[in-house]
């Protein structure tokens, strides 16, 4: 990552950057006061260079002007917009990737708002800045280090290590996200999340296996896993801080590999389904994020994890399966398996766990991208206060969710005949259905349980604001935002 250091001078003036701002509607761009102003000449330069580059202030906008033989012999414009964590956080991404041939950048911050001008300007750097490459053919970035010139650099350390922290487990999610399957099983994801948790105080990790999860009767994972060579898994990790009064599980959907099994995928919709474990990423690095974070709020993550494959021990449509606590489910649809594995662990929470508050985070329906589009989760709660606070600080954190119905009346669809609830109805509705499944699972916290179905902008298709093409790490800044809310 970026290396960004708190100054309160420019030491390495060679390149500066001065934020700017709309002026007005019709006006041109004005340069925004900062902690520490350039000399005259520069400022005189840059007020002189804004109407003659007719820029506009907005977020995101990168202008570079060349002062050979000056002090800084480069001199960049970035556009802040309205001057709020999101625009800074866009302005970010912007100038990273602008700036990649510099080696080094000095920012000035504006004197005030500026703590949250620097959180969103660091994210906006480390986010922006992320590749994920297999091969060493091509150019990589130059950029390496970042001063940001700041009024009091000691009182705005802590903000600055709050967002790298947020943006290296961001990354880490979207690491793990992008890994091909080839490399990827369950047990690879579970040694990751040992690696990562180990040498962490008061963080305490459990595996379990194929044999542990069949003697504790985890029969959805068992189900949708016991077509592959590779053997599912059920990672159990749980940030527990002295003196923390409430219990938040996480769980998130794990299939690092998703062929629809026996309903098999059309080859278009399985090249991207490396990323069905984006879920599970999300949580893990969200939990890794609160220890590091040091958030005094006990987290328990759940992490199932399977291979959806295909083969003669797969699991068929049609077929029963018995869930973690004695529910079953009948099948007919083995591309539905996400909230098979997720049922699993829901119940294990809420039968052996008993936390105040249960939130699941899964690549689960192609529905919410059509319900929704591209860059936004959909989210399903029954209590209103506990969804506002969650949407407040996924809004708040940059990224994107709406709120949406669980409608009773399509319970009816989850009738078996043969079974106690039917997986995989399809009858419509698709992403309200997968919710109203879950919520079967969720016991006495059926009132204290949010569901996110984060398919959608789980990935990017193109690059936009501080995300680039591929895995998103999305719900990682919003979990750590709102679970920073409960201690």
């Amino acid at each position: 990552m970026l290396a960004i250091r708190l100054v309160s001078g420019p030491a390495r003036p060679d390149t500066l950057v001065l934020p700017i701002r709309p002026e007005g509607p019709d006006g041109p761009a004005a340069l925004v006061p900062t902690a520490a102003p350039p000399g005259d000449d520069v400022r005189t330069e840059a007020v002189a260079l804004l109407p003659a580059a007719r820029l506009t202030g907005a977020a995101g906008e990168v202008r570079e002007h060349l002062r050979p033989g000056g002090t800084p012999a480069r001199l960049w414009l970035l556009g802040v917009g309205a001057g709020d964590e999101h625009d800074w956080r866009v302005a970010g991404a912007a100038l990273a990737r602008a700036a990649k041939d510099e080696t080094h950048i000095t920012i000035a911050l504006p004197g005030e708002a500026a703590a949250e001008a620097l959180r969103g300007l660091a994210e906006g750097l480390l986010l922006g800045s992320y590749r994920y490459r297999l091969t060493e053919a091509g150019g990589t970035p130059a950029l390496a280090e970042v001063d940001v010139v700041v009024g009091d650099p000691e009182a705005l350390a802590p903000t600055l290590d709050t967002a790298r922290t947020t943006a290296e487990m961001t990354r880490l999610a979207r690491d793990l996200t992008n890994t091909p399957s080839s490399t990827k099983n369950p047990e690879w994801f579970a040694a990751q999340v040992a690696s990562a948790a180990s040498g962490r105080a008061d963080l305490h990790l459990r595996v379990r296996g194929p044999e542990e999860l069949a003697a504790e009767g985890f029969g959805g994972i068992l189900a949708v896993g016991g077509g592959s060579a590779s053997g599912p898994r059920l990672v159990e990790l749980d940030w527990r801080p002295a003196g923390a009064r409430t219990h938040v599980v996480l769980v998130g959907k794990g299939i690092t590999f998703d062929t629809g099994g026996i309903s098999i995928k059309p080859v278009p919709a399985m090249k991207l389904m490396r990323k069905d474990m984006a879920g599970a990423a999300a949580v893990v690095t969200a939990t890794l994020g609160a220890a590091a974070l040091g958030l005094p709020v006990r987290v328990t993550t759940l992490a199932p994890l399977a291979e959806n494959m295909v083969s003669g021990s797969a699991f068929r449509p049609g077929d029963i399966v018995r869930h973690y606590g004695g529910l079953t489910s009948e099948s007919t649809n083995s591309d539905a398996e996400g909230r098979l594995v997720l049922a699993d662990a829901m119940a294990y929470a809420v039968r052996e766990l008993k936390p105040d508050l249960l939130v699941d985070l899964a690549t689960l329906t192609g529905a919410n991208a059509v319900a929704l589009g591209k860059r936004h989760a959909a989210l399903y709660s029954e209590n209103d206060d506990l969804a506002a606070d969650l949407l407040a600080a996924i809004t708040a954190a940059g990224e994107r969710a709406w709120r949406m119905p669980l409608a009773d009346d399509y319970v009816e669809y989850l009738g078996s005949e043969i079974a106690d609830l039917h997986s995989s109805p399809a009858l419509g509705a698709g992403s309200v259905v997968a919710a109203l499944f879950l919520r079967e699972f969720t016991g006495d916290l059926r009132d204290r349980w949010v569901h996110v179905d984060m398919s959608a902008p789980s990935w990017s298709d193109d690059v936009h604001g501080e995300l680039v093409k591929g895995a998103t790490g999305w719900g990682v800044r919003g979990l750590l935002r709102w679970l920073a809310t409960l201690g």
